[in-house]
């Protein structure tokens, strides 16, 4: 039996006309997946503020602006020396606390210098803070501060308040990853319970070992920010984000020995736009699970991406046993090049020195797109979604892919995994409608399809 029938999704801008030839009909509702798609295509996360901020852009030397004048705090007339050597923890302490205390007051750390500070947590609601020098982290983890064993640079409770300038935060990390493991080990710049807080410009560097962590915030915006560690530094993730929502991730430069971006449990409407990554393990959802928790994560978008010579491209990975959801996510205009696993769901996680107990309970995973993903793949499986036999994937959509291998062929491995494409699709990805034997054949109106893929894909390398 073959049924012929027409449908036209409500999306304006995304417009199509759909075709779907089914074959052995077996009663099986579709209009499910056209809801998904439906949804994927309106999935927007707001930029807050946009281009225009609205929180003034201070630039060094000059603290005036039109709304008047600022009260500078300088870390040097509280004592700090700036040497690298001598710890100027307690005057960039009572810096902090003057800021703080001070009407439109403006932290400077002036450029040209290197200030050593040692871990220490900045409580808020507090000031503006211009980086132009650079600040060091000790080098040596014996003399770390007790009190402060997983974080270096902790800005606690803070609204309304901008990073910015051309200056270093520089973790000194190198020991910390001789020890190789992943207790005891300080994130070297941590956002925790803010809102309403700009980075721009800076860079954060050789953290302990995740370089940047935004946790249990709200309205944090991430502008022209440069993270980096060496490829073979354990655990340093370039930006963490746990617990957090409309956060926005711009123009960042990240390449780092574990993931470029990663994001955890309690964690919504993320946008991610014009982000190179590599070195390290990806851009990255998870992990989520571990220990038979729950973790959630949805409305994500990555609009624009070039990942090179990284361990996975885009990758969702959940631990067995765990519960919740990852859904709506849209990864569009990536271009990948010599990565490893350029699209990747693994519901199979382990990093454990043990092997991980089979279980039937997973975090569920639906409504992923994948929209204008090319370049090339180091591995076979350029494509491989590997979910649960009891919480399978569902609703992955595929739009215009192009993966290659520059020594052979690549393929689409699905486990349980459910969903369809339209567009070119190479390598094929049948595996994801061979369960009911759909086929749907997509055009765009007024567009020819059977055109060369290449005609598809605007990519800027960024």
């Amino acid at each position: 039996m073959s049924i012929q029938q027409g449908c036209t999704l409500p999306n304006p801008a995304h417009v199509l006309e759909i075709c779907i030839q089914v074959s052995e009909w077996k009663g099986k509702d579709i209009s499910d997946k056209f809801e998904a798609l439906a949804n994927l295509e309106d999935l927007e996360v707001e930029e807050e503020g946009g281009d225009n901020d609205e929180f003034e852009v201070l630039e060094w030397p000059s603290w005036e602006s039109s709304r008047g004048s600022k009260n500078l705090v300088n870390v040097d007339g509280l004592g700090a020396v700036g040497d690298g050597v001598t710890d100027d923890t307690q005057a960039f302490v009572n810096a902090w606390k003057q800021a703080c205390s001070t009407p439109k007051s403006v932290l400077l750390i002036p450029q040209g210098r290197r200030y050593l500070v040692n871990a220490t947590r900045f409580k808020g609601p507090c000031a503006d803070k211009l980086i132009e020098g650079t600040i060091v982290a000790p080098d040596e983890p014996k003399t770390w501060d007790p009190k402060n064993p997983r974080n270096w640079l902790n800005f606690y409770n803070i609204s309304n308040v901008i990073f910015q300038g051309n200056g270093v935060i520089d973790g000194s990390g190198s020991k910390w990853w001789e020890a190789s493991c992943k207790k005891n080990k300080s994130n070297a710049l941590t956002i925790d319970s803010s809102s309403s807080v700009r980075v721009k410009g800076i860079t954060v560097k050789n953290g302990q070992q995740m370089n940047f962590v935004i946790a249990r915030s709200a309205s944090v915006r991430v502008i022209d920010v440069k993270v980096s560690a060496p490829e073979d530094s354990p655990n340093t993730d370039g930006i963490h984000i746990t617990e957090s929502t409309n956060v926005v991730l711009q123009n960042c430069r990240i390449g780092t020995g574990d993931d470029c971006i990663s994001i955890v449990n309690a964690s919504s409407s993320i946008k991610m736009k014009n982000i190179y990554c590599g070195p390290g393990h990806g851009i990255s959802i998870g992990s989520l699970g571990k220990d038979n928790s729950t973790g959630i994560v949805e409305k994500v978008v990555l609009d624009k991406a070039f990942i090179r010579g990284t361990m996975n491209g885009l990758r969702i990975k959940t631990w067995q046993g765990g519960s919740g959801y990852v859904r709506s996510i849209r990864y569009q205009d990536v271009r990948m090049d010599d990565v490893s696993n350029p699209i990747i769901i693994d519901q199979f996680y382990c990093d454990s020195p043990t092997s991980c107990q089979n279980q039937t309970s997973a975090v569920e995973i639906s409504q992923i797109m994948y929209r204008n993903v090319t370049g090339t793949s180091k591995s076979v499986k350029a494509m491989k979604f590997a979910c649960s036999d009891t919480v399978p994937c569902n609703h992955i959509v595929l739009n215009n892919i192009n993966l290659q291998r520059s020594d052979g062929t690549v393929e689409t491995f699905c486990h349980s995994a459910a969903g369809f494409g339209y567009g070119y699709i190479q390598p094929s990805a049948e595996c994801l409608t061979s369960s009911d034997k759909d086929k749907i054949v997509i055009q765009k109106q007024e567009e020819d399809i059977t055109k060369s893929n290449e005609e598809y894909y605007i990519h800027t390398e960024l």
